[in-house]
Formats: C-alpha cells, sequence, structure tokens
C-alpha cells in the first residue's frame, strides 16, 4: 500500500483535488517563503532591539536580577551612549564572538577527513556488509552519528543506505527515506563532535553572559555530549524499527524500469564517479591506519591527562574541568587532520604536502554565508547583553514561567514545542538558536538550570520537525532521487513517509532528556543540570 498523498482530479475533470495535508504544507511554504534571508531578518531585529531599548531607558526602566542586590538600569542604543559603545565594540563583537573561530576551525578539520574520502568510506564500510535484517537499524545508527560530517552527511547517507537495501534484495525506497529522517533528526545527536556543537555552544556561551555571573556556567563544546550520545543509540532502535516494521511494508516497489541508479556521487577513493556500497581493500587499509594513529593520538593525550600533576589538569589536579576540556577544539582539529592525512596518503587522494592545507582553505570558503551572518548576529546578541534587554526579558519570561507554573520539566517541554513549530518556518538551526538563546538560557538559568539543559532541549526541536518542512531544501532533492524509483511521487508523498518518523522521535528525545532530568545525571562533562 503506498501512502502518497498526492492530489487528484475531480470526475468532472476539475481543478485537483488538495487533501489536508497539502493544504498545511501549502500554507507552510506560503509563511515560510515571506520570511527574508538570515541576514536581513537579524538586522531587522537589530533595529528593533535597539528602538525598544532606547524608549526603555528614556522611561527608566530598570531590572533586578533575582539573588543579586544590584539593579540594572536599561540602556539606550540609540543615545549617545549607545553609538559610541557600538562603534567601539563593533568588530570585537565580532571577532569575540565564542563560536566564529571554533566553527572554522572544526570546520578546516572536517574537510581534511571528508574531502580525502575518509568519511564517505567509513560511511560505507559500515554498512557494506550488514546483514539483512540488521541492516535498517545499521543504517539508523550512522545515520544519527552523521552530523559530524555537517550537510554532506544529507547528500551521501540516504543514497547510499537505498543502493545498501537494494543490494540486500529489501526496498531501496525504504532506505532512502528512512535514511534521510534519521540524519535529519539525529542531526543534533552522537557520539561525534562537529562544527554544529561549536556553533551551539559559542551563541549559548553569549546568552548565558546576559545573568549576572553566567560567564562561569559551564559552556564548553562537551556540555550536551552524554546527552547526544545516549539520545542516538535510542533514535537508531526506534528509526530502524519504523524503516523495517513500519515504513518499508507499506511502499509501492520500485519501478524496475526507473530504477535510481548513479544517484551518488563519489567512488572509492572520493574521485567522482558512481557510488557503490563497496570497500576496497586499499580502503580498509587506509581506515585502520587512520583509526590506529588517531587511537594512538587519543591515548597520549588522555595518558598526559591522567598524570599526576600534569599541566592538563585543572586547578587543584582536577580532570573536571581542566585544559583538556577547555581546549577539546584544537585537539579534535589535531585529531581530524591526522585521520584524514593518514587515510589520503593512503588510498592517494592527498598526494603533495600543500593538498591538506587546500583543503582547509575548500571547506572554509564554503563557510562565507556563516560568516556574514554571525557578522549580524553577533551585533545582536551584544545589544542584548550590553543594553540589558536580554536580561528584562529573561527576568520577566522567568517570572511568567513561574506564575503560570510551567517551571522544570514541563517548561523544557514547552520550550521544545515552540521550537518545533518555529523549526517549520526558520530551518537554519544558527540562526534559529540565536533569536531564541538570548532570551530562554537566561531565562532556565534564573530558575536554577544550566545553559546545557536549555541547548540539549534546543537540539531536540530543532531536530524533530527538520525533516518535513518544505522550506528544508534537501527534502526536495530527496524527491528528486525518490523519482528515480517511483516517478510518479509528489511532494506530499515524501511528507506522509517522513511523517511516521516526527512524533515517535520527538518522544524518543522527550524521554531521554526526562531521565536525565529525572535522575540528576550530567549532560556532559562538568555540565550539571541544575544550578
Amino acid at each position: 500500500m503506498s501512502t502518497s498523498v498526492t492530489s487528484t482530479k475531480t470526475p468532472t475533470g476539475g481543478p485537483p483535488k488538495r487533501s489536508v495535508l497539502d493544504k498545511v504544507l501549502n500554507g507552510i511554504e506560503r509563511a515560510g517563503n515571506k520570511l527574508p534571508h538570515p541576514v536581513l531578518l537579524f538586522l531587522g531585529l537589530f533595529l528593533i532591539i535597539g528602538t525598544v531599548s532606547t524608549v526603555l531607558a528614556a522611561t527608566g526602566t530598570t531590572v533586578t536580577v533575582p539573588g543579586e542586590d544590584e539593579t540594572l538600569a536599561v540602556k539606550g542604543l540609540f543615545s549617545g551612549e549607545g553609538v559610541r559603545w557600538l562603534l567601539e565594540n563593533f568588530i570585537p563583537n565580532f571577532t569575540g564572538f565564542p563560536s566564529l573561530g571554533t566553527v572554522l576551525l572544526m570546520m578546516a578539520a572536517v574537510g581534511v577527513a571528508e574531502k580525502t574520502g575518509l568519511l564517505e568510506t567509513a560511511v560505507r564500510a559500515s554498512i557494506a556488509r550488514a546483514p539483512r535484517r540488521l541492516l535498517p537499524y545499521l543504517v539508523a545508527f550512522v545515520a544519527c552519528q552523521a552530523h559530524l560530517m555537517s550537510d554532506v552527511a544529507i547528500l551521501v547517507i540516504p543514497p547510499l543506505a537505498a543502493l545498501a537495501f537494494k543490494n540486500a534484495g529489501r526496498n531501496p525506497i525504504a532506505g532512502l527515506m528512512g535514511g534521510f529522517a534519521c540524519v535529519c533528526a539525529g542531526y543534533a545527536a552522537g557520539f561525534s563532535i562537529g562544527a554544529l556543537d561549536a556553533l551551539y555552544t559559542g551563541i549559548t556561551h553569549q546568552a548565558a553572559a546576559v545573568v549576572p555571573g553566567g560567564e562561569s556556567a559551564p559552556t564548553h563544546i562537551l556540555i550536551n555530549y552524554f546527552f547526544t550520545a545516549a539520545a542516538s543509540c535510542v533514535l537508531a532502535l526506534i528509526g530502524g524499527f519504523l524503516i523495517s516494521r513500519v515504513l518499508e511494508p507499506r511502499l509501492p516497489q520500485p519501478d524496475p524500469t526507473a530504477e535510481g541508479e548513479g544517484e551518488g556521487e563519489t567512488d572509492g577513493d572520493g574521485a567522482g564517479s558512481a557510488v557503490t556500497v563497496t570497500v576496497t581493500a586499499r580502503q580498509r587499509t587506509g581506515l585502520l591506519r587512520s583509526g590506529l594513529a588517531v587511537l594512538l593520538y587519543a591515548a597520549v593525550v588522555v595518558t598526559c591527562w591522567l598524570l599526576p600533576g600534569s599541566p592538563l589538569r585543572g586547578e587543584g589536579g582536577a580532570l573536571v574541568p581542566s585544559p583538556v576540556l577547555n581546549g577539546i577544539v584544537p585537539l579534535l582539529f589535531v585529531a581530524f587532520v591526522l585521520a584524514g592525512v593518514v587515510y589520503g596518503r593512503t588510498v592517494g587522494t592527498l598526494k603533495r604536502a600543500d593538498d591538506a592545507p587546500r583543503m582547509m582553505a575548500e571547506s572554509i570558503t564554503g563557510m562565507s554565508g556563516y560568516i556574514v551572518l554571525i557578522l549580524v548576529i553577533s551585533q545582536v546578541i551584544g545589544v542584548f547583553d550590553w543594553s540589558n534587554v536580554g536580561t528584562l526579558l529573561a527576568v520577566k519570561g522567568a517570572n511568567l514561567l513561574e506564575s503560570a507554573g510551567l517551571t522544570g520539566f514541563t517548561g523544557l517541554v514547552l520550550f521544545v514545542l515552540l521550537v518545533c513549530v518555529l523549526n517549520l518556518f526558520v530551518t537554519s538551526g544558527s540562526a534559529l538558536w540565536s533569536l531564541v538563546a538570548p532570551v530562554f538560557v537566561p531565562a532556565f538559568m534564573l530558575l536554577g538550570m544550566e545553559p546545557a539543559v536549555t541547548q540539549a532541549a534546543f537540539r531536540i526541536g530543532d531536530s524533530a520537525t527538520q525533516m518535513i518542512t518544505p522550506l528544508n531544501p534537501y527534502v526536495f532533492l530527496m524527491l528528486t532521487i525518490l523519482r528515480r524509483y517511483e516517478p510518479g511521487a509528489q511532494l506530499g508523498t515524501v511528507m506522509a513517509r517522513l511523517s511516521v518518523f516526527v512524533v515517535p522521535f520527538l518522544i524518543a528525545w522527550l524521554a531521554v532528556l526526562g531521565l536525565f532530568y529525572g535522575l540528576g545525571l550530567p549532560l556532559g562533562p562538568g555540565a550539571d543540570i541544575h544550578r
């Protein structure tokens, strides 16, 4: 039985009838298309905050943070003091933005691992010889770890999963749709650390600073690591079950005259021919050597960290916090570059000494749009902080949640649902987090929660509905690939098949967060739930 949701013509040959789902999706698409470019969106927000701060300052508005004796006055941006502050801090706001250097560093390192073919080969090696019955679960697990590859994961994993299903005698459409759903839902999860984690952490750090003393709150790149690692395992189990037991039995058989051959982009060495799911002997040797190199490197770092009196230990010999956690980004940078270089030298995709720097430069070049966005975002968050408007909103928001009895886990669930809705219209995770973090991070901090909890809750909302919004360009990419197997597929077809994943994944995410919250487990090294 097909779950396609397509328009059908009336018996009289009139205009096609639209289903309720089609009408909802069309409404979302129209509303989303009216949103300006994120840069213009934040520029407008900058002007709004500047105007509001100036009006509040003129009326003598003040705010007192609970537990603090000092009363803070709201300062106006469009005043003599505000103009001086902006001129003196415009560049420091931008260059000092925490996630800027971290994201660029991680992208440079991951770029080496990606462009040498290491990441794609690792994906193919993990599913090449999977047993037929376990294939959906393995695809789901690999997809839930794939945010390390950034958006490349969406381009690589679903087509590879389709080929793996086809080679195993299963429906390739299930591999394609299931792989895409699990990449989207697990995009903010996993055992791996990537540029996304660095980006979130930088924005969280800036937002936490709105509250006095918030600068000292744990905001390193691993503050959600335990949570995301655990969630990725749960999501993989549920994703595998949904692919195998819910999605695949309801799919039509692919059109044998339109089987999707050649939807991939690279060959075994990442050189640019047709995709296969096999791994050559040379590639396996490259994976083995790069894995051993990283293990040796990690062993050296951990040994130096554990040695008594080591400079890598924290104050008083503490392991947490310590320079290892605070400096995890440069340590990860070396690990990725080391793995990429060893693999590239082994398989021949890295032949000259200047190949690695060139790959880094190419990866960073692709981040130009992000750099421009951060230029504006950094000013918005800077004004939020300096003007005390962010503090005022946080205190008012915390009081509102508290008066409505929406504190604790209930408040987090409502925040997740809000992000789920906003994510249908603002599909950029960095843009959306930049919008909500300056208000909700300090608000939940005033309710006694660490920034790590709010960031974890945002990850859930940002992942759950990403796969079903028509504003996600990769949804249309999946439709294009799907039509190679099913020429008559429409956007409603894709949405209907992906929708079966949304609620189960959302519940699974919330269940894992509830478990951590209820048991008081740390979300990451040194990142407790309550302040």
